[in-house]
């Protein structure tokens, strides 16, 4: 049974490259098309998670996409991005644009198609995935035992959403400045982290993950985050129902679809967060349209469930809602973000997460990078009584750190009221002569 099995996928894949080399990818990057955007098209046999692949592409090159028109239907993908590059200009540069070809193009297509987002080997580093209850000074545990246990913390990134908080981390030997590779070692790291994270609170449960495996860092997250449900709403107080996106679906019935539409703040991988949702909840994106061009993005998404049917229930209309606000809202920026650029040393995370903890401050975000020899990490804090972050506060710790090293950056922008616009608009309309759908009423439930 087992042969028969392994021979049937051995000759879908097959299949599948043969699809692949007789219709072959075609990017094609425009400067001209638009006035005030770069255009990129993507023409692709179509295949599960390929709309994933692409948008991971543009967001792991720190483009903007302000408008996008996506449609897969039948064996073809065809999809058009606008995208701008982080200070509102057309990409110009020739590394940059020469990398979309390579990684979208007829060069990449014979590799499996979730290539950008597998799992590869690395002994450069060892990674740990955490996941946990969220609270004031954790990071500073986590990184005061990784260094305790001399493992340098050469990137990380971490979230916060909804009392949750996950993280990826990797780590190298203090001494060797590779992967740790002692089986006892690993062992050791791995229970003392997972008791930094259950710490009192025994109702939810912590987990760590510790392995050799390079994975896409945001995309983990996000996995991670889902497989811990927090989506499952719990009132915090810090987002007020103006903050929170607006998102509705309903079924299109004649067409079999349910559409997804999704009002937000814009904000830079916006894109990336729900495309990414949606896939990780099996839901095949058949049309959509983006538009970005604004403070706010309006999204649209044609969707049917991997098994080919439309939302089934109230139920799984509600876990939709949910999981899509819970992946737009685990990377907002609360709090006040700081910037630390320093030589990069063993402990150096775990020093100045511990003088924030001292300090009353509580880190909802933070992005950690080694680049030459140089840490270059972004936090965003909070004052752990709630109140906003107090200017003294700031200018004690910068003292302590160095002036010149750690840069404060501002707090995010006051977000702008929600249009009075009903948010069920349909871009596609025009796609599909008839207008008979079952319109489930919009009802946001938290758990």
């Amino acid at each position: 049974m087992e042969v028969s099995m392994s021979f049937s996928h051995d000759m879908d894949d097959e299949y599948e490259k043969l699809i692949r080399r007789m219709n072959p990818p075609r990017v094609v990057i425009d400067n001209k098309a638009c006035k005030n955007a770069t255009v990129i098209r993507v023409d692709s046999a179509n295949e599960y998670g390929i709309l994933l692949e692409v948008v991971q592409v543009l967001t792991d090159l720190n483009l903007i996409v302000t408008k996008a028109y996506i449609s897969s239907d039948g064996g073809w993908f065809m999809d058009v991005f606008n995208v701008t590059d982080q200070d509102g200009n057309k990409v110009t540069d020739e590394g940059v644009l020469e990398y979309i070809q390579k990684s979208l193009g007829p060069e990449a297509c014979f590799a499996s198609s979730m290539r950008t987002v597998g799992v590869k080997q690395s002994t450069d580093h060892t990674a740990i995935e955490l996941t946990g209850s969220d609270r004031p000074g954790l990071l500073s545990e986590v990184s005061a035992v990784l260094t305790n246990l001399k493992c340098n913390v050469v990137s990380a990134e971490v979230w916060t959403h909804n009392t949750r908080a996950a993280s990826v981390m990797h780590v190298t030997d203090e001494e060797t400045g590779l992967a740790v590779t002692d089986p006892q070692r690993l062992a050791r790291i791995k229970e003392l982290l997972c008791n930094v994270l259950k710490g009192s609170n025994k109702t939810r449960g912590a987990r760590t993950v510790v392995s050799h495996a390079v994975t896409h860092t945001e995309r983990r997250l996000h996995q991670m985050m889902f497989a811990d449900r927090d989506y499952e709403r719990v009132d915090d107080g810090l987002l007020d129902d103006n903050q929170r996106p607006n998102v509705n679906v309903v079924n299109w019935q004649d067409k079999d679809y349910s559409v997804v539409t999704i009002r937000s703040k814009d904000r830079p991988k916006l894109l990336f967060d729900t495309v990414c949702t949606l896939t990780d909840m099996q839901y095949v994106v058949f049309h959509a349209s983006i538009d970005a061009e604004g403070p706010e993005a309006y999204q649209e998404y044609y969707i049917r469930h991997i098994d080919g049917s439309p939302v089934k229930s109230d139920a799984e209309r509600q876990r939709v809602i949910q999981c899509l606000e819970a992946a737009i809202e685990r990377r907002v920026s609360e709090g006040l973000k700081l910037e630390l650029c320093t030589s990069d040393r063993v402990g150096l995370l775990s020093d100045v997460t511990r003088i924030f903890r001292e300090n009353s401050l509580t880190v909802t975000r933070a992005e950690v990078a080694t680049k030459a020899g140089k840490a270059v990490n972004t936090f965003y804090v909070r004052d752990t009584s709630g109140y906003p972050v107090d200017s003294k506060t700031i200018e004690a710790i910068r003292q302590v750190i160095g002036q010149t090293i750690l840069k404060v950056k501002g707090s995010p922008e006051d977000p702008k009221p929600g249009s009075e616009e009903s948010p069920t608009r349909f871009l596609f309309g025009g796609l599909f002569k008839s207008r008979s759908f079952v319109n489930f009423k919009l009802v946001r439930s938290y758990s």
